[in-house]
Order: C-alpha cells, then sequence, then structure tokens
C-alpha cells in the first residue's frame, strides 16, 4: 500500500467508484463485466474472461543497479462478448495510466485484479487495443510448492519466468494458457548488457544514452506464463540447424564451460525430435543458461528454455526441446492438463536414450515398476503416488506421477497399438493442435480413433486409477 498523502489514498477508491457505476459515454450500457477468473481447477483467479488476446506488445527498460522496471503494455484483444469492463492480471507495479482504443479508462486494483472500465461499451466480436504504463521494482511469487517464480533477480541482472501465473509480476495480461497470443518484446538496458526473449530477434538498437534495445519477435501463438525476459552480461552464440532453424544461446560466461557439451547437441536434437514429432514448431531454438543457483528448476520458454545454471545432463535439454511441441505448440486448456507437458516430455527423453545407445523406453518403464536405480535414479520415487490426469492439488501439479507415470501412460499405449500407430499418433496430435490448446478428454479421445484401439483399460488404470498400477 501507498503510505502516502491520504489524498493519493483516496484516489483508487474513487476511481473504483467510478468503475462500478453504470452510465458510460453515449447511451445505454450494453456490455458487462468480464469474469475475474476462469475457474481452472488449481487457479480459479487466473486469467479474465470475456476477451482472447490476439497480440502482446511488451515496452520494458530495466535497470539492474536498481531493480526498477518501466514498462508500457499494448494488448490487442477481441470481445468475446459485450464488455463495459475487464480484468487483467497484474501483480504489485504500479499502473500509471490506461487507455482503451485511444481514449482514457478508469481502472481499479484488486489484489492482482486490475480492472479496466473503457470509456464507451466494447462490442461483441470488436478488436479493441488497450494500453497500459506501468513501473516499479516487480517481486517473484512462492508457488503452492514452495518454488519461486516470476521476475528473479540475479546477480548482474534478472529474468522472467512464468509458470503457472508468475509472468503477471512483470507484465499486465490474460495470464492462463488458454488464451495464447503472438508476441512484440523490447527490452532495454544499460550498456554492456544482453537482454534476451522469445523468438527472433529483430533489432538491437544503441540508444543516445548508452543504453541498448533488444527487439524480439514472438509471431506464433504463445502462452503467458512461457514468455520470458532475461537480463545479464551473457554470451550469446547463434547458428542454425541442418534443416534451417536459427539457433541462438545465451549463456552466463560462468557457465559456459560446463554448459558447451550439451548445448552442442541441441542442432542433432532439433533434427531428431522433427523425425519424431513432426516439424519444429517455431522459427527460432535456443537457451539461456542462468547464473548457477537462480532458479531451482528448468523451464521451457517458448523458443529458448531457460536453465538455472549449466544443464547438467544432454536428456535435459532433450526434455526442455520437446515441450516446444509437447507444452508450447499444444498447450494445456487448463492446468490440471500438465501430464500432457510433463508425460510427454519425458517420454521423449526416454525415446532420445533408446535412439542413442541408452535404456530403451521399455526398459525404463519396467526400471519403475521394479523401482531399479540402476536404470533411472527416479524408479523409486512416489510415481504411483496420484493419477497423472489429476493431481490433487496445485501444489502436486509438477509432482513425479505427472512426469513418469504420464510417460508410463504413453508407453502403455505404445505397448496396446505397437510402434507404427503409437509414433503416427505423437506426430497426428502435434499436427492436429499445432499452436492451439487442448485437454486430457482431447488427447484420450484423439488415441482411440487414431489408433482404432479401445485403450479405456490404459485411461482407468494409468491415467485416473487411484492404486499402483502393476
Amino acid at each position: 500500500m501507498d503510505h502516502r498523502a491520504l489524498s493519493r489514498l483516496a484516489a483508487p477508491a474513487v476511481a473504483a467508484l467510478l468503475a462500478l457505476t453504470t452510465g458510460c459515454t453515449g447511451g445505454t450500457v450494453q456490455g458487462r463485466p468480464g469474469a475475474s477468473g476462469l475457474r481452472d481447477p488449481y487457479f480459479p483467479k487466473a486469467g479474465n474472461g470475456g476477451y482472447q488476446v490476439e497480440h502482446y506488445g511488451l515496452d520494458l527498460d530495466y535497470d539492474p543497479a536498481d531493480g526498477r522496471l518501466e514498462g508500457t503494455a499494448v494488448i490487442t484483444a477481441r470481445a468475446e462478448q459485450g464488455l463495459s469492463s475487464f480484468n487483467l492480471d497484474l501483480s504489485g507495479l504500479k499502473v500509471e495510466g490506461v487507455t482503451v482504443q485511444g481514449e482514457a479508462a478508469r481502472y481499479n486494483r484488486t489484489g492482482n485484479e486490475l480492472t479496466v472500465r473503457p470509456a464507451e461499451d466494447l462490442e461483441k466480436g470488436e478488436v479493441f487495443r488497450t494500453e497500459i504504463d506501468y513501473s516499479g521494482r516487480p517481486k517473484a511469487l512462492t508457488d503452492a510448492d514452495g518454488t519461486r517464480e516470476g521476475w528473479i533477480t540475479t546477480g548482474d541482472g534478472a529474468v522472467g519466468v512464468g509458470e503457472p501465473v508468475g509472468s503477471m509480476t512483470w507484465f499486465p495480461g490474460n495470464h492462463h494458457p488458454s488464451d495464447k497470443a503472438a508476441y512484440d518484446i523490447t527490452i532495454t538496458v544499460p550498456k554492456g548488457y544482453e537482454a534476451v526473449s522469445n523468438g527472433e530477434l529483430r533489432a538491437r538498437t544503441a540508444q543516445a544514452d548508452g543504453s541498448t534495445s533488444f527487439a524480439w519477435h514472438s509471431p506464433e501463438p504463445m502462452a503467458s506464463y512461457l514468455a520470458t525476459a532475461a537480463v545479464g552480461k551473457y554470451r550469446v552464440a547463434t547458428g542454425r540447424t541442418p534443416s534451417g532453424v536459427a539457433l541462438y544461446n545465451a549463456v552466463d560466461p560462468g557457465e559456459a564451460e560446463a554448459s558447451a557439451a550439451d548445448l552442442a547437441r541441441l542442432p542433432e536434437m532439433v533434427e531428431w525430435a522433427a523425425g519424431r514429432f513432426g516439424p519444429y514448431p517455431f522459427g527460432t531454438a535456443g537457451a539461456i543458461v542462468l547464473p548457477a543457483g537462480t532458479l531451482q528448476y528448468a523451464l521451457e520458454t517458448q523458443t529458448k528454455p531457460v536453465y538455472p545454471g549449466a544443464p547438467g545432463s544432454e536428456e535435459l535439454v532433450l526434455h526442455e526441446l520437446a515441450h516446444q511441441w509437447f507444452g508450447n505448440s499444444v498447450s494445456p486448456k487448463s492446468w490440471k492438463d500438465m501430464w500432457l507437458n510433463e508425460g510427454f516430455a519425458t517420454y521423449a527423453e526416454w525415446l532420445w536414450t533408446e535412439d542413442h545407445g541408452g535404456p530403451t523406453a521399455q526398459q525404463e518403464f519396467d526400471a519403475f515398476l521394479a523401482g531399479d536405480t540402476g536404470v533411472d535414479e527416479a524408479a523409486d520415487s512416489d510415481w504411483y503416488a496420484f493419477p497423472p490426469a489429476d493431481p490433487p492439488g496445485p501444489e502436486d501439479i509438477s509432482g513425479n506421477p505427472v512426469y513418469y507415470r504420464g510417460a508410463m501412460v504413453l508407453h502403455r499405449i505404445r505397448q496396446e497399438v505397437g510402434d507404427e500407430k503409437f509414433f503416427a499418433l505423437l506426430r497426428d496430435w502435434a499436427a492436429e493442435h499445432r499452436h492451439g490448446n487442448a485437454s486430457t478428454a482431447d488427447f484420450t479421445a484423439f488415441a482411440q480413433e487414431r489408433t482404432g484401439h479401445d485403450l479405456k483399460k490404459v485411461w482407468d488404470v494409468w491415467l485416473y486409477g487411484k492404486a499402483r498400477p502393476r
């Protein structure tokens, strides 16, 4: 709360009262407020109803010396109903002004909800442009499982990571994976710093004050939790895969030597995965390697996964790459569908080792059933603790069953239908839902239809069953 003059405290209350009154300029109210949450099973307040975002234009200025972020977000969206007001998710940060369709809009803040009241109601189907100026020192959030996300400071910079809702700490938006959009993110940083984000670097422009602006372009739809902005003194290396996919790796200098061998295989991995899962779904690939210890996890941020220090294994690089198909291009409809991200990426690891002289997927599957840590050190984990399609709560969506039992579901399908139909299923699933969203129900129906097999026992025992499968 702002503890300055009383008049400063009174202003938001007046704005809130105005925002809740009817009588927009020009006559009778035609719209109604958009929902302030999408009732996700685990994060009911995440996202907002009444509109779908088509494009985010973010213009960010960040100074690592004082941790201050100055931002302008231009959000282009389509109204799915008549709207008298709508909400955006934003945690912390001070909103300095909002316009809708070029006209000043009233707004108020309640918790992580920014409610915007346009001067004129928005009509159903109308494409509208909202511009928000904001600033402050963004903070990290602590997830239900105890990990940190959002805006995380490093020794010489910062990184934005958003799974599941942390992106709201550094830009306002519709922060639920069901609303994907294109992005243009421009980050201005002091001289000597690199600024890295998703997609293609369109321009690197020196400013008169000595700072540098980096303009990143992501034309393919992206869920907001996959957006990133990394600021630091990175070493940058570029290249292309044999098939022409552009590569951009940004590595903390202290992690460069330890990262080199694993990242060197990335071009080969992109080609291999395209052979298994279908064409690579984006125009660029790469990695951001943070200073060691910045995060407790790696994250599949779109086109450039973020690593908390040197990856440490080629399997981790392959896992995050596989997410570009499963999780990023084909994104979950709700956070209950996380196994469609993590189970698929874990199984991709098993396929990689199967094709490259390591354990086969069958050996991995058998090792988990037997608790054989000689094959996989995670084999004696609680992989069976709950059904992967039904985690008990938000703290469990990244639990072991989502990863390992999720992968075992896929192997059970492979056992039932055979390799030819199984690998066709993986490619068809990625193609059919490319750049879209899908649920577990979508997948189970799709798998049965495409393979022609009754897989009800697999679903009942492995996907939804509460008992330990045997």
